[in-house]
């Protein structure tokens, strides 16, 4: 199908558009676009598209470098409707099971799974007592899903007298309350209590003060299940791409954008990093929020998101990631694996506020063999393992002169649940904060952009639709709802619908 024949061709009116970056914001965003008759245009600085979800190959092994996990699979399946066509057969998501496997300090294992039986049993095992406390628990957490990712989701949150409008029921659901706070009333043993609050670190919350409204992460991943795309994550961003080429928009790899034109305060186009330009009024930006407005709108007028504000702000962490192949496989594994450290909040601390590195980190590591032996050659495994550490804002640790050593530090603690891994390594590829600074262009090499508290989600959060210039909108993890693949899925929603409020008003 062509965009002439796209669902929503007839009912706008036609604009030359522009996204900034191809991340799955900016690639879903393109997408229901073009689908919609604009004429788009998609800028990604990189030479491959993806943004955070690039694919690194060597020597016969594939390494995903950012998302591993699909959590709701039927928002794919939506790029696909609004295209009109279907999820193709070539692009195969499956269940993983279990979700995780969490390995704790003192040496017992949970195996976080789906479904409820399953995870019944698993908490009956550390504390019969808690079984009672987790069946409370759940249906406040599906709640939580159901109010704040299912119907506000895609609500957009322009102006205060949105976020008034909600205030009493957030209110009533306890949204002050940390997700930590949240899961302490209702379970008591404290390793369970760190197995219900960890996933909020895979948006860039610490548990210990993001709103318990994120608590809704568990309930979402045991509504829709946990899944992965064969052949990679970056496999998905292929076919997102072919989707988006085949309903006529252009792709431009290895083409970033210098700066937004918008003289009078509305856009008229982009200067690009090569000397050319871009004409046009439409302009989605999945970059990065904060140097969105730093950097590519540095000239402009700016009265809401100035620089000092930005500044202001708080930050998730950074990230420390090693890709690494070896020449045996470790079939005792699980697809997701966690290790979570002896000191829990402490270590948290030492991330999110003192800015130190914690000695030995938690850990997530991804062994895809588990449902994908293509990723590595006959005989071996492709890994991946990631940690939270420090973002660069208060400048104290040296990542050049350290990285190494760490990569080091986390293999050998690896070894506790792949016993002499290191001497079966061929190799490796590290990433740091500053690679996400200097490679993705994230401000303070931040994972997940601001840190979402309570005072940084919603209304707080910069806008999907600019104050600071007609035509420029928002989509991605800095903007509402916020980081996550179905978070920037759902920014991209929401930028459909509010686009087509403009165009029933004007």
């Amino acid at each position: 199908m062509n965009s002439s024949q796209a669902p929503h061709a007839r009912t706008v009116r036609r604009e030359n558009a522009a996204v900034i970056g191809s991340g799955f914001g900016g690639l879903a965003a393109a997408i229901r676009l073009q689908a919609r008759g604009h004429q788009t245009t998609l800028f990604e600085r990189c030479q491959q598209a993806g943004g955070r979800a690039g694919v690194i190959r060597d020597q016969g092994f594939t390494f995903d470098t950012g998302p591993t996990v699909i959590t709701a699979p039927f928002m794919i399946d939506d790029l696909y409707t609004c295209a009109g066509e279907q999820r193709p057969e070539s692009l195969r998501i499956v269940p993983v099971d279990p979700f995780y496997r969490v390995h704790l300090h003192d040496g017992s294992v949970f195996n976080y799974r789906g479904d409820e039986a399953s995870l019944l049993a698993e908490i009956e095992k550390f504390s019969p007592a808690d079984v009672e406390g987790y069946k409370r628990m759940h249906p406040r957490m599906e709640e939580f899903c159901q109010r704040a990712f299912v119907e506000l989701g895609t609500y957009p949150f322009t102006r205060a007298t949105d976020m008034l409008r909600v205030a009493p029921e957030l209110a009533m659901l306890r949204a002050d309350r940390s997700v930590a706070s949240f899961v302490g009333s209702y379970i008591r043993d404290p390793r369970l209590r760190r197995v219900f609050t960890f996933n909020s670190l895979l948006i860039g919350g610490h548990p210990f003060r993001v709103s318990s409204i994120y608590a809704m992460i568990h309930a979402l991943e045991r509504r829709w299940g946990m899944h992965y795309v064969m052949g990679g994550t970056n496999e998905l961003v292929r076919h997102l791409v072919d989707l988006f080429v085949r309903l006529g928009g252009t792709l431009r790899l290895g083409c970033g954008v210098k700066k937004i034109i918008a003289p009078n305060r509305a856009v008229r186009g982009l200067d690009l990093e090569d000397g050319s330009h871009w004409e046009g009024s439409l302009v989605v930006s999945n970059a990065d929020t904060a140097n969105t407005y730093r950097l590519l709108m540095a000239d402009a007028p700016r009265r809401v998101w100035t620089d000092r504000r930005l500044e202001r702000m708080a930050y998730t962490p950074g990230l420390f990631l090693i890709c690494f192949g070896t020449d045996r496989k470790y079939p005792e594994l699980a697809h997701h694996t966690i290790l979570l450290a002896e000191r829990y909040r402490e270590l948290l601390d030492d991330i999110f506020d003192r800015g130190v590195l914690p000695d030995p980190l938690s850990l997530y590591l991804h062994a895809p063999s588990r449902n994908d032996p293509s990723l590595a050659p006959e005989g071996g495994e492709a890994f991946y393992v990631l940690a939270p550490v420090p973002n660069l804002s208060r400048g104290l640790v040296d990542w050049d002169s350290c990285k190494e050593r760490l990569a080091d530090s986390v293999l050998a603690q690896l070894e506790g649940v792949a016993p002499g891994l290191r001497s079966h390594i061929v190799n490796r590829h590290i990433w740091t904060p500053l690679e996400y600074e200097r490679v993705l262009g994230s401000y303070h090499g931040s994972g997940f952009q601001f840190e979402p508290t309570l005072l940084q989600s919603a209304w707080f959060r910069p806008h999907n639709i600019s104050e600071e210039a007609e035509g420029l909108y928002l989509v991605g993890a800095g903007t509402h709802p916020g980081a996550g693949v179905p978070g920037v899925l759902c920014s991209a929603e929401l930028l459909e619908k509010v686009l087509a409020q403009r165009d029933r008003t004007s």
